[in-house]
């Protein structure tokens, strides 16, 4: 079996800088503002901080009260954690290793709230842009990570795409 390549080690790094900012700018919007649930405070231009607490999955959606519904959303971002860190430890694509890598940072990072609070704190409110929801760090590094691993995707796909048509035989060459 293949051991851990560069650039998985990198994946694990940049997934650990991510539950690592996550959670200290958690700690500064809930231990030193003391945000409190619905209190919105202006931050830069547009943006606001708004203290909301997610008991669902990624932006809100499928909203759950009960204990056991947090419990088993932490266990699944575990799950799919340890699955990419499986996936990524041998790449050698560094976009594929950094969306990964963003990925599992992001999907700890709000594990970690649901083990501690029960809920993940959200707080980055740009709804006077017209995008309602209120997100974290931990969310924006998911999404950037998902759209990182389609482009990657794309980008292998055309490669093979390129490798089989220059491949001996293969294409318009006709005998």
């Amino acid at each position: 079996m293949k051991g851990l390549t560069k650039l998985g080690g990198t994946a694990f790094a940049i997934a650990a800088a991510v539950i690592v900012a996550d959670q200290a700018v958690k700690f500064w919007i809930l231990s030193i503002l003391h945000l409190q649930e619905g209190q919105s405070l202006p931050f830069f231009g547009p943006i606001h901080l708004t203290g909301v607490w997610n008991h669902g999955v990624s932006f809100g959606f499928l909203q759950a009260q009960v204990d056991v519904v947090r419990w088993l959303l932490a266990l699944f971002s575990v799950i799919v954690a340890v699955m990419l860190a499986g996936w990524v430890r041998t790449t050698e694509r560094p976009l594929f290793a950094t969306a990964v890598g963003l990925v599992m940072g992001g999907a700890l990072g709000n594990a970690i709230d649901r083990v501690r609070f029960g809920a993940v704190a959200d707080f980055i409110d740009a709804s006077q842009l017209y995008f309602r929801w209120i997100f974290n760090v931990a969310d924006s590094a998911i999404t950037v990570g998902i759209c990182l691993l389609l482009l990657d995707m794309l980008i292998q796909d055309n490669r093979e795409r390129a490798a089989k048509a220059s491949a001996p035989g293969v294409g318009g060459d006709a005998a």
